[in-house]
């Protein structure tokens, strides 16, 4: 007999199981301050090291891989001579152009795209054929139609980020959910009002986002850019140097892009959390 007091046991794949507690390994869960900061040190440490010891041993020529002695050593006689702030100036002002002019296209392009289906169809054939085309193939029409100057260079940078703002623009804008948009609709908006009340908002933070990674692909296409007839520049510096084996000098202005870019990232960031707190909670 079954005794009616007895309770049934459940199935072994019904019982609850419980995650075990994990530091490393924790699902957005929080990271001590402490081990984040380690872990950092060790990424930026332990590529350095290898660098250093493999270059100090002598286990590859100082003409492929010079000691971090010797590229700290030429940049310090690039600034004492003048020209490295010069150069610094003409490539940010080169990026920072170029990449105003492919916000001020990308942007409202993919939010036209993510909004409306017709702009969604008359763009998308577009921008999903031409991104697809290597921004160095039109560098010789860019030279005969705008010459060697200024607009060649900016828009080359141009042209390597303009396609992927207004993609990953229009994305963030299809992801809104549609019980907002029904929300505005119901409460008597209008479509203008549920475009700039509704949409724009609602993107703005995906927005900013967007430019702060994308700002590392006009950094990319400096030096493409600066292969037209450039008189200064990172990129010129960076091509001059290779002419003539200065492998330190390279280097140097490598890493050097790499930390502006690093300081642009994280005034960027540092920006749209100032001006998006709603939402840290659904950034990466």
């Amino acid at each position: 007999m079954v005794s009616l007091t007895s309770k049934p046991e459940m199935p072994a794949s019904r019982q609850h199981t419980y995650l075990r507690p994990s530091v490393f390994w924790s699902i957005r869960q929080g990271f001590p301050n402490r081990l984040s900061l380690l872990i950092i040190s060790l990424a930026l440490a332990v590529p350095l090291l290898i660098w250093a010891i493999v270059s100090y041993a002598g286990l590859v020529p100082p003409m492929f891989l010079p000691t971090p002695t010797a590229v700290l050593q030429a940049g310090w006689q690039m600034a004492s001579d003048g020209t490295l702030w010069v150069d610094v100036f003409a490539s940010s002002a080169r990026v920072l152009a170029g990449f105003l002019v492919a916000a001020a296209i990308g942007v409202p392009m993919g939010i036209a795209m993510g909004t409306f289906h017709s702009m969604d169809s008359l763009f998308a054939p577009i921008v999903g054929t031409v991104r697809y085309m290597p921004v160095t193939a039109f560098v010789p029409l860019i030279i005969i139609w705008l010459g060697l100057g200024e607009m060649s260079k900016i828009l080359i940078i141009m042209l390597g980020v303009v396609l992927y703002n207004a993609i990953m623009i229009a994305d963030a804008v299809k992801f809104i959910p549609n019980d907002m948009i029904n929300v505005a609709y119901t409460l008597g908006g209008r479509r203008r009002d549920v475009l700039f009340q509704v949409i724009i908002p609602a993107a703005f933070p995906s927005v900013l986002d967007t430019l702060r990674v994308n700002i590392s692909g006009a950094w990319n296409f400096l030096v493409i850019a600066e292969l037209v007839a450039a008189q200064n520049g990172l990129g010129f510096k960076i091509i001059q140097a290779q002419r003539f084996l200065q492998t330190d000098k390279v280097l140097f202005c490598i890493l050097l892009i790499g930390l502006i870019g690093l300081a642009i990232d994280y005034g960027l960031k540092f920006m749209s959390h100032k001006l998006t707190p709603w939402a840290d909670q659904t950034r990466h």
